[in-house]
């Protein structure tokens, strides 16, 4: 029979292929891995804020959560001569006396000498202090996955079960560590892995044993509604099979989902997601007031087809690639762009836009994807731009250390990184032979592959073609899934996974099935983005008003009503322009030229940067350091911006005056202009009256400029929604 771990003062017999812990007397070895490890993590010694840090702590240095227990193993039993260790008095150990604070300790007591912890680690130098580590940890499993609840303050307990590569399985409940996204939603217990939801809603906690993590999800309603009044998934309006997704989770928070959006706020918001632009008047008084059933659909269809489209989805895969003249060059950036620009008016597979990019080469001046590699300065900054491209990993977290919330390593980061450290960076992009990256662990190149794998790729004239291949195939479990995230983030305003770029166990999605859908389905119809924007358009739930009841006011990421997203900055500086009638100047090119054309993002514009422009220097994925809401706030007020342009020659309130329009259709036209609808009767009622105040001709064109700014400073206007 093979030799197993025991516990002190605990012996083990199997069960069904099972190692079960029975209590008993001590006649085998600890495992250092299995047995101390765990003992460690959950008393927090390994953890960021104390040796775990990057440089340790009071010269005391373990891996991060035990992300590599050798060298632990090393730093406990023979740095310092060992001192750390007595085997000649165990009891006098630095490893035992520190945590139980025997003697002083910065960390405090973090557990007593009397406890299992202090007894394993006595017991673990009594016998010699030895690694002894003959089981690899496969993976562990959490019972129950999904906590559902009808309400808050109800614990639950965890059962946590390690599973090992020899088939074996092991209760490791007590030396699991909980993590709660957020304690003020959730609460934990250290000592008994027990969850409590406090705060209505979804929430995620995480468990760690060793090496292996594991997200939980614990739901409560978010609103009390009686039964009788909830709406079944199967009653809510379904077009495709996002809906039905959509429903389900609708149906088991009880959120009520808002109504259908109306059309005029489904006609600016499509056209907004889709063109970056604003309808025109005389199109939005055409939909309006048609009465074909099908208008919708045939406006997605129309805008998915259109030169608009081709313009403003170039401009979003432009941010995406992080295009930067400052980096690549004016020519380069122009045989870039074109080359998007092509592949976007195609509709180019993404699987095929993503293997051209990867497998580019050649003078960066002329083929335009070779300039994907001149992106970042170097073989690990493309690692993290690439993972965070078409992975929607953040593998950067593996570069000093094993990701400690996801299954990538240290091996995986800068096996990677020695992949594209072949790559010459130069003009002329090429495969040199000499590339190599240095792995900081063992200061030795590293080995090149593949993230996940084992396969040595250094024997592969080219290892970027390997890379492809897997990260293309159509079993990847990535590629498509962080693509359509990203279309769905675009669109409806928030990722099913959220950050984009940060696809891992312990962040699942809020909807993981719906997003199964979506990446099978983009697949399936040859990775095309304008059908899954069409999938996503179509859908009941982007067609949904913005507008919040009392039922969906909490809501901000299950869809029972649609998001109010900012406008992007040169998407919004477009739309002013559009409203106002007259163009913004952006430094030397042509008037009429439109900030979303702009190909360099630093183009000299102050206006786009009070709004809070992406200078492509990193991911323009979300807004980050922008200015402040009162920067923006008195721009507004007192810039040019708008006040420049309210009713200088040219504008579309000069004109409008000029051809002797009256004031209440001056309203209407506004209304029309910036947010795609009539003024209702209340608005034109009170502009009106407002308007009547006013006994002379300039006081009046006074209050139309106050009318307009109103208009353009709102709520509505400077959001999609």
């Amino acid at each position: 029979m093979p030799t197993f771990p025991k516990f002190y003062i605990l012996s083990t017999f199997f069960l069904l292929g099972s190692w079960v812990d029975i209590p008993g007397s001590s006649a085998l070895a600890l495992d250092f891995v299995n047995d101390i490890v765990p003992v460690l993590t959950k008393a927090g010694c390994n953890a960021g804020s104390c040796h775990g840090a990057a440089i340790g702590r009071g010269g005391f240095k373990l891996s991060l959560y035990g992300g590599d227990p050798k060298s632990d193993f090393e730093s406990i039993v023979y740095q310092l001569q060992g001192r750390r260790i007595n085997k000649s008095n165990p009891q006098d150990s630095l490893i035992l006396r520190k945590p139980t604070e025997q003697i002083s300790h910065e960390g405090g007591t973090l557990f007593d000498l009397n406890s299992e912890s202090a007894q394993r680690i006595l017991t673990w130098i009594q016998d010699g202090a030895t690694f002894n580590s003959s089981l690899e940890l496969a993976n562990i499993s959490v019972s129950p996955e999904r906590i559902l609840l009808d309400r808050t303050n109800i614990p639950v307990d965890l059962t946590i079960t390690a599973h090992y590569s020899n088939g074996l399985t092991r209760d490791v409940t007590r030396w699991s560590v909980l993590t709660s996204e957020d304690e003020t939603a959730v609460q934990t217990s250290k000592e008994n892995p027990t969850v409590k939801p406090i705060r209505n809603g979804r929430h995620i906690v995480t468990v760690r044993y060793l090496t292996q993590v594991k997200a939980i999800e614990v739901i409560t309603p978010l609103v009390d509604i009686p039964a009788e009044i909830q709406i079944p998934a199967t009653k809510i309006p379904n077009h495709n099979f996002i809906d039905s997704e959509i429903n389900q989770t609708l149906e088991i928070l009880k959120l009520q989902p808002a109504g259908q959006a109306s059309d005029s706020e489904f006609l600016r918001r499509v056209y907004l997601d889709l063109t970056g632009r604003l309808p025109a008047v005389s199109f939005t008084k055409s939909f309006l007031s048609s009465n074909d059933p099908n208008k919708r659909h045939a406006l997605i269809r129309s805008l998915l087809a259109s030169p608009e489209y081709t313009e403003f989805w170039s401009y979003r895969f432009a941010n995406l690639l992080r295009l930067r003249p400052q980096s690549l060059g004016e020519e380069n950036s122009e045989a870039y762009f074109q080359w998007i620009q092509s592949h976007v008016a195609a509709d180019t597979s993404i699987k095929d836009f993503a293997r051209t990019l990867i497998l580019a080469k050649g003078d960066s001046r002329i083929n335009g994807p070779a300039n994907f590699y001149r992106t970042t300065t170097d073989a690990r900054q493309h690692t993290e731009f690439t993972s965070e491209l078409f992975l929607g990993t953040r593998l950067r977290c593996a570069n000093c250390h094993n990701h400690p919330l996801d299954k990538w390593t240290q091996d995986d980061y800068h096996g990677l990184a020695a992949i594209f450290a072949k790559v010459d960076l130069g003009e002329e992009i090429r495969i040199k032979l000499e590339g190599t990256s240095i792995h900081p662990r063992t200061s030795a190149p590293a080995v090149l592959r593949i993230p996940g794998s084992e396969i040595n790729l250094s024997n592969s004239d080219d290892p970027r073609i390997e890379f492809a291949n897997w990260l293309t195939a159509e079993d990847n479990p990535y590629f498509a899934r962080a693509f359509v995230n990203r279309l769905w983030k675009l669109t409806m305003g928030r990722g099913l996974v959220a950050p984009v770029d940060d696809f891992r166990d312990t962040n699942p999605a809020t909807h993981p099935e719906l997003l199964t859908l979506l990446a099978d389905d983009f697949v399936d119809h040859g990775y095309s983005v304008r059908h899954t924007l069409a999938r996503i358009c179509e859908s009941a739930a982007y067609q949904r008003t913005a507008r919040s009841t009392e039922h969906t006011k909490h809501d901000n990421m299950y869809y029972s009503r649609a998001l109010r997203v900012p406008l992007d900055a040169a998407v919004h500086a477009d739309a002013v322009s559009d409203v106002l009638g007259l163009p913004e100047r952006y430094g030397e090119h042509p008037p009429g030229t439109r900030a979303i054309q702009l190909l360099n993002p630093l183009t000299s514009s102050r206006s786009l940067d009070i709004l809070g422009r992406c200078d492509r220097s990193g991911s323009c994925d979300d807004p980050t350091a922008g200015p402040s809401p009162l920067s923006k706030l008195l721009h507004f007020f007192n810039g040019d911006f708008l006040n420049g342009r309210l009713n200088a020659s040219g504008s579309r309130l000069q004109n409008l005056l000029a051809e002797g329009v009256q004031p209440k259709d001056i309203i209407k036209e506004y209304y029309l202009a910036a947010y795609s609808r009539f003024p209702t009767q209340k608005e034109s009622e009170f502009w009106l009256a407002e308007l009547h105040k006013f006994d002379t001709n300039s006081n009046r064109d006074q209050f139309l400029e106050d009318f307009v700014w109103s208009l353009m400073t709102s709520r509505d206007f400077i959001t999609n929604h």
